[in-house]
């Protein structure tokens, strides 16, 4: 193993990529919130725009991580919800300009020996246009976005994520 060994957190990781200047594109922001107010003691919440290499620093310290992001595959209507567990990332064509680099630097890290989330889950929503300037949802996100938090909600209660009472 190349690097030490650095303490885990038990705590789970919900990492939002996207720009919030970009409507749609900001999606999984408005989840995440959503989500951390509702898991607030055994959550970890980090909105980012980050692509690529720097978000190994996010996920280095944590077990299981859920990503939120917009996605544009073009392959399903708009406000389609869309979900991979980390195998089926490793095959994807990177649909989103944020997880770009994710099947790369998993691979990395496996091979630098590098801790990595074992439980790793990405649920996008299909967007039409997430390159508009603007700084609100449109109507398709906003009547998907209740989607897009129950499946995350899902995934970390089967984690054993506690909400609060």
């Amino acid at each position: 193993m190349l690097f030490k060994e650095m303490k885990r957190s038990q705590k789970a990781l919900v990492l939002a990529l996207g720009n919030d200047i970009l409507g749609d594109d900001g999606v999984a922001f408005h989840a995440a919130r959503l989500l951390r107010a509702e898991f607030p003691r055994s959550v970890d919440v980090v909105e980012t725009g980050e692509a690529g290499l720097p978000l190994l620093d996010h996920l280095e310290p944590y077990k299981k991580v859920l990503i939120l992001d917009a996605a544009a595959t073009g392959q399903c209507p708009a406000g389609t919800i869309l979900r991979w567990d980390r195998e089926d990332f490793r095959r994807c064509v990177a649909p989103s300009q944020h997880a770009a680099g994710l099947p790369h630097i998993l691979e990395l890290a496996e091979r630098l020996g590098m801790a990595f989330p074992v439980e790793l889950q990405v649920v996008c929503m299909e967007v039409s246009d997430p390159t508009i300037f603007r700084e609100t949802l449109t109507p398709q996100a906003k009547q998907s976005l209740p989607a897009m938090v129950a499946m995350a909600r899902e995934i970390l209660t089967a984690w054993g994520c506690q909400p609060a009472k």
